[in-house]
């Protein structure tokens, strides 16, 4: 049937209200900024490139299942990131009417459903340096670029990429020394060029414009992940009490440390475990809650030369983890592959546990199962004594430092692992082994440490030592020496 013409103002009045129509329903235009290891708002890279742009900035986070699907369901890592991401959200939607979209799922399936959603004009990130977390990038890459979004990565979360730092004929160094002579020497010319300040290059200001707001952002709880939730109770002292939903205590990741007197005595005091004189940063690079760039630059101004070579370790690990990925479960020098280990499950339960008869080990071991934390001169003899004394394989200390440590950093417990078997880069000869007592005798000489972990030394109650030393020195020796005939 034939319809009659409508008046031209009606006309025009239909073609208002479908435009309305269309600009409710369509997609917002967001760059994203994908967070990973860079928690903070302060002099994140990734971020500031995003809000110097024209598109609205959506930060989002991804709980990965590929990389939770191996964590107990009470560690508290994840519950640091969860609470931190809460804590980013709160202060974005308080001050800019915006916050950050947070997901549980597949990275590519995550992007996939974004670009459903919204229309994406670029999406911005901060490198980071791990086998798994190349290969997941290498996938999201390839995906945008199919469909023509740009994908900006940007070095943040290192002082100096794993490419920066190398000799002459461009192979990367494998020797610690060398390494952190280069990496002094480039950082005193790249800041003195750079006239790098951290009161004026880091973010101390959020912008305030820019940022996307939309009706609702996606957030996931710790329990729909499988993970136990908390709630913070204030101490008398007003710090934060972790109390799980059943109100049992549960570890939680401690504040970092990098006042005065922490750097002024960072040298002579870091080696005595009893007197908790470190930092904690750990944790906190690893999550990227401070910038890499404002730690460094405040232990220069204290010339905490110690201090810092700590931190060049981590960069120096680093760029060994990339540039020999297979270091992640191979020795670095192949020929320790053929030592003998004794994979005996009941001594490295008892190494687990802390019930060796060696003290400062026991000590040592209660304090991870306890705090995820472990004094790094106690790490050394803990480890030392894994491999030399019970000859178990350092994969398995290794894993289990990764599941415990609140400050696990894959490049570092990989390189230190193999530090301490004597198969690693720059490793310490097979042939010296820690004597646990004399370690003992000399950093915790007043048993102050092993006191508080293992309260019951020099009682009945302690118990017998898993092993003379003399004896496993002695087995060590003859093992490592039959395996590099």
């Amino acid at each position: 049937m034939n319809r009659r013409k409508q008046p031209s103002s009606h006309t025009t009045s239909h073609t208002q209200s479908h435009a309305q129509a269309h600009l409710q329903t369509a997609k917002p235009a967001v760059a994203i900024v994908w967070l990973r290891r860079d928690l903070r708002f302060r002099d994140n890279t990734a971020l500031n490139a995003a809000l110097s742009q024209q598109s609205a900035v959506l930060p989002i986070f991804i709980f990965d299942p590929h990389i939770l699907k191996t964590l107990p369901q009470n560690d508290a890592r994840v519950r640091f990131i969860h609470q931190r991401l809460q804590q980013m959200h709160a202060y974005l939607a308080k001050h800019h009417g915006s916050g950050i979209a947070r997901y549980h799922g597949d990275p590519l399936s995550i992007f996939q459903q974004l670009r459903q959603q919204m229309t994406i004009t670029a999406v911005y990130a901060n490198r980071d340096y791990e086998p798994y977390a190349r290969q997941r990038d290498n996938r999201i890459a390839a995906y945008l670029d199919k469909h023509h979004i740009a994908f900006h990565t940007f070095k943040d979360h290192v002082i100096f990429e794993p490419h920066e730092v190398v000799k002459t004929d461009q192979s990367p160094y494998t020797v610690y020394t060398p390494y952190m002579k280069c990496w002094r020497q480039q950082l005193a010319q790249q800041w003195a060029t750079s006239a790098y300040n951290a009161d004026t290059d880091m973010n101390n200001h959020i912008p305030t414009t820019n940022w996307a707001t939309l009706a609702d952002y996606p957030s996931v709880s710790l329990a729909s992940m499988g993970f136990t939730a908390m709630t913070n109770t204030p101490n008398a002292d007003n710090t934060a009490q972790n109390i799980c939903a059943e109100g049992t205590h549960i570890e939680s990741i401690r504040t970092y440390d990098i006042s005065d007197d922490v750097l002024m005595h960072y040298g002579e005091t870091r080696d005595f475990p009893a007197q908790d004189a470190t930092s904690h940063l750990g944790p906190h690079l690893r999550f990227g809650t401070i910038s890499i760039r404002q730690v460094m630059k405040k232990a220069q101004q204290y010339h905490a030369d110690i201090f810092q070579n700590e931190l060049i370790w981590r960069e120096f690990f680093m760029q060994i983890l990339w540039h020999f990925p297979h270091t992640t479960t191979q020795c670095f020098h192949a020929k320790y592959e053929a030592v003998a280990w004794r994979h005996n499950e009941q001594d490295f339960a008892r190494w687990c546990q802390g019930t060796t008869g060696y003290p400062l080990v026991d000590a040592g071991m209660r304090e991870l199962n306890a705090t995820g934390y472990m004094h790094n001169r106690v790490r050394m003899v803990v480890a030392s004594f894994l491999c030399k004394h019970l000859l178990i394989d350092w994969r398995w200390g290794e894993a289990y430092f990764a599941e415990k440590l609140h400050d696990y950093e894959q490049a570092s417990n990989v390189g230190n692992w193999q530090w301490a078997a004597g198969c690693g880069v720059d490793a310490a000869p097979y042939f010296r082994i820690f004597n646990p007592h004399l370690q003992a005798q000399k950093f915790d000489a007043n048993l102050c440490y092993i006191s508080r972990w293992v309260p019951e030394y020099n009682t009945a109650n302690y118990s017998s030592p898993i092993i003379d030393h003399k004896a496993a020195r002695a087995r060590c020796l003859a093992t490592y020496q039959q395996a590099l005939k």
